[in-house]
């Protein structure tokens, strides 16, 4: 009788123990860790954009420096849980700011409708973003970045107010989506034949009518196995990380994540594919960058060429890493920041 007590003591510790750390994983409290220097710059915060509240990490050694503002891709995949891990050089030399979109993350509230969710809503969001970093930050001017389905939201906030920024830089740039999913499509399909998998070039051949009317995307899964995602990274891998290590996520964040991308994602695709950027965005008035990895299948870099070609702007720059798929500025992060080090000089932005 005495050993049984003893057992379920021991049990109820055990259950205890584990409900606590459940509930720290869950609520323990985020922040961003600071960086040394009288002019630097930490801030982690959420700020009131439009009505909704979006959470914003800006980071950097000189608050003077020129400002850096990144757009994240997804739909509703933030980049906050692990850029860190790749940005700590560039923020020797720029004002980094990152932000959860409206609905995405941190920026996801529980209980909200988000049905009527557009790139317009949240193309305005960014620009009124930009107006509250200029100004907080005292600079007349970003630079503004998107990556994947970023650019989307990029490109249209560039064409929308031009004045705001130094430049545009799309990395990973969306094109038109059925040109580029089909180039996708036929790169999965040559490597699964080279590699002896029937099974999935199958599977992909089968999706050909599908992704030709615009109604299916390649399975993620499939272009990642077949390095059209990532080659010098496990883009993957950061995120579990990130979410399980991360300082500026907690389980709750996590929880957020997940269901602001099973919430918005399927209909701001949709509108991707319905209405492509080269039928939206036909020209620009600032200069305007590419930056695209040539392994890249998930924004393929041809299609994302044949949209540079067409598009307009007082100065364009198509720019290929060799050794890169989807995350250029990650899997060749050095390279990245010697040639926006360069771009940055050429433009007067840095002074």
């Amino acid at each position: 009788m005495l050993r049984k007590k003893g057992l379920l003591k021991a049990i109820k510790r055990t259950l205890l123990s584990a409900a606590g750390l459940l509930l720290l994983f869950l609520f323990f409290p985020t922040w961003t860790p600071s960086i040394a220097g009288e002019n630097s710059i930490t801030r982690f915060e959420k700020v009131k954009i439009n009505g909704a509240d979006h959470q914003i990490m800006i980071r950097g050694m000189d608050r003077n420096n020129p400002v850096l503002l990144f757009v994240h891709g997804g739909p509703g995949a933030s980049e906050i849980p692990y850029v860190r891990k790749y940005q700590k050089e560039w923020e020797k030399e720029y004002t980094i700011v990152h932000y959860d979109q409206r609905g995405t993350g941190k920026s996801y509230h529980f209980g909200e409708d988000y049905s009527d969710l557009t790139t317009d809503v949240l193309v305005d969001d960014l620009l009124s973003l930009t107006d509250y970093v200029a100004e907080e930050l005292g600079q007349s001017k970003v630079l503004l970045a998107g990556h994947s389905f970023g650019t989307y939201i990029g490109i249209k906030a560039a064409a929308k107010a031009p004045e705001k920024f130094h430049a545009y830089i799309g990395i990973g740039q969306v094109s038109d989506t059925v040109e580029s999913e089909l180039d996708g499509l036929n790169y999965a399909i040559l490597q699964a034949q080279a590699e002896g998998n029937a099974k999935d070039a199958d599977r992909l051949e089968g999706m050909r009518e599908s992704i030709e009317t615009g109604g299916v995307y390649v399975p993620r899964n499939l272009i990642r196995k077949y390095g059209g995602a990532s080659r010098l990274i496990n883009d993957n891998k950061d995120y579990y990380t990130g979410f399980l290590t991360s300082t500026e996520y907690n389980g709750l964040d996590v929880l957020r994540y997940l269901f602001g991308i099973k919430e918005t994602q399927d209909q701001l695709l949709k509108e991707e594919a319905e209405y492509p950027l080269p039928s939206l965005v036909k020209q620009l008035q600032l200069p305007v960058y590419f930056v695209m990895g040539q392994y890249d299948y998930m924004t393929s870099a041809k299609a994302a060429e044949h949209y540079f070609d067409e598009l307009q702007a007082p100065k364009k720059e198509f720019v290929l890493f060799e050794d890169s798929a989807h995350f250029p500025q990650f899997e060749e992060k050095e390279r990245f920041l010697n040639w926006l080090n360069e771009t940055v000089s050429a433009l007067g932005a840095n002074k």
